[in-house]
């Protein structure tokens, strides 16, 4: 900086000092001038060039649409390739003539028109579905369901190369199977990704073969997690997504945006056969753990009890002075030599640790048993139900084989089987009383007499007979059902009218109720409880 000491300048040396100071500040503003104009091109370059820009601003916001699609087209570039379609085959079972032999085609006899029924029925029916390339050297995941019982499969990859497929392994309870190709070559596969990170809300793209149509790609968001679209279907929790998922699509994969697939698409939910809005994927953290035991040993085994459940509902947790609703309650055991009775659990223990883990649910307990290697030796602590409390006990479970499902997927022990789907009906008498503020449990009762125990298969049981359940009574959606027997209300004992009325009468509104029953099944007496609340 110039400086010009004070009382030594003449008159023209200010005028050039006032028109240099001017000087300087021209450039000073055209410096700012350029600057600003240089930082606007270099910001419009980046905008075009695709650098991130902050969240907020207006060119992202702009791009946002533009990004996602391009983000959709790049995960649909990686994915489809793994991708494959695949066509089933199965042969139509022999037709028996009148006599009861099997005719071979064409060889009905002297009617042609039964011969032409014959022909027409023993047509083999065929099947479309998807799947994806997990292992490069022609490892397929896809549904069960899409392999059921089929005599032929033929699998179609991207590039349009037919190959037969060949079953390696299948899991009925979590829908799964793995089918085997040989393409001479590595084949493009899929990459898992971390179900259990996905978030309601986050986009996937759902890829599969609808009605046959390979290769469609489909877009969305999970709707929600943990959906459980059969109670008797232990092993199946399903992530539920609006992406359309149709009949073809089963087997496929269901992709985050990173490329992964966290689902294999399995389910819908429809009232036309067709897609509704509402689609359901096996999590992958299930299947890659499935896939593994199907690769290793051809099969899955699990861990097993021996036992049914239910969970403990914050009505049983005001019933018993629980400090919280956790648990899994032993409402039968239903093999008498199993892993839990042998370690002297019992019908109504409490199981409220496995393994030094809590138990917070029926179904948390089903999955850690289901995880325990076969043979393992497991600490176990329980509640079981004294005169005045529930006694904190423990013991030691050799985890036993769950057998193969008996009657469907979750017919068998260890399923979670909550009592929702019934109402309790009310009696004669209350029905033809004064209407009053009284919540109407809707139940029809009598004393189990010994004529009804022999005809009901009931012989030894204690307790009301439930004569008819009245869909309008509030007991109807906890679980009551006819031709139960009530033997508990609230851990007091009913063998009486009067002793279920006295239970009954001294509850109010907001008050729990917990109900043990008992009933044949068709095989056997078997016990569970019910669990609501009086409104």
């Amino acid at each position: 900086m110039l400086q010009i000491p004070k009382g030594q300048t003449t008159e023209s040396e200010r005028a050039i000092l006032r028109h240099l100071r001017v000087w300087i500040a021209a450039l000073a503003v055209g410096c700012l001038v350029v600057g600003v104009g240089v930082g606007a091109m270099l910001s419009r370059t980046s905008v075009l060039a695709g650098e991130e820009q902050p969240a907020g601003s207006a060119a992202a916001i702009a791009r946002a649409p533009e990004a996602l699609s391009a983000s959709f087209a790049e995960i649909a570039r990686r994915v489809e390739p793994a991708v494959v379609n695949i066509d089933t085959v199965s042969a139509a079972p022999a037709v028996a003539d009148k006599d009861g032999d099997d005719d071979e085609e064409g060889e009905g006899g002297d009617n042609p028109l039964l011969d032409m029924l014959r022909r027409h029925a023993r047509r083999p029916s065929r099947g479309v579905g998807s799947g994806f390339v997990v292992d490069p050297k022609g490892i397929i995941l896809t549904n069960f369901h899409v392999v059921e019982n089929m005599t032929g499969i033929m699998v179609k990859l991207q590039t349009g190369e037919q190959l037969r497929g060949t079953v390696i392994g299948r899991d009925e309870e979590t829908d799964i199977a793995v089918i085997k190709v040989n393409a001479g070559r590595d084949l493009p596969a899929v990459n898992f990704g971390n179900s259990d990170e996905m978030q309601v809300g986050d986009w996937v793209l759902a890829i599969g073969s609808p009605f046959g149509l390979e290769q469609t790609v489909t877009a969305g968001i999970i709707s929600t997690k943990e959906r459980q679209t059969d109670p008797g279907a232990s092993f199946r929790r399903f992530i539920q997504t609006d992406a359309a998922i149709n009949r073809g699509n089963s087997g496929g994969p269901l992709v985050n945006m990173r490329g992964e697939v966290i689902g294999i698409n399995s389910q819908i939910a429809t009232s036309t056969g067709d897609y509704n809005g509402i689609g359901f994927a096996l999590p992958t953290n299930i299947a890659s753990s499935v896939y593994k035991q199907l690769m290793t040993t051809g099969k899955v085994r699990r861990g097993y009890l021996g036992v049914f459940l239910d969970s403990v509902k914050p009505e049983f947790a005001r019933v018993y002075n629980l400090p919280k609703a956790a648990g899994a309650i032993i409402r039968d055991v239903a093999d008498a030599k199993g892993p839990a009775a042998t370690a002297g659990i019992q019908t109504n223990d409490v199981v409220v640790e496995f393994n030094g883990q809590s138990v917070e649910s029926a179904q948390d307990l089903i999955n850690k048993v289901a995880s325990t290697p076969v043979g393992t030796s497991v600490p176990v602590i329980y509640l079981r139900e004294m005169a005045d409390k529930l006694e904190r006990r423990s013991t030691n479970v050799t985890v036993g084989e769950r057998p193969p499902p008996r009657g469907g997927v979750g017919a068998g022990p260890e399923s979670e089987r909550d009592a929702g789907g019934a109402k309790l009906i009310k009696p004669k008498a209350e029905e033809e009383a004064p209407k009053s503020d009284r919540p109407t449990l809707g139940l029809k009762l009598s004393e189990l007499t010994p004529q009804i125990a022999n005809e009901r298969n009931l012989k030894g049981v204690r307790g009301l007979f439930v004569q008819d359940v009245d869909q309008a009574g509030i007991a109807f959606d906890a679980g009551v059902q006819k031709f139960m027997v009530i033997q508990r209300v609230n851990r007091q004992g009913v063998s009486t009218i009067e002793d279920f009325e006295r239970v009954i009468n001294a509850l109010k509104a907001g008050d729990p109720i917990v109900l043990h029953v008992s009933a044949f099944n068709g095989e056997r007496v078997t016990q569970s409880i019910v669990q609501f609340t009086y409104q």
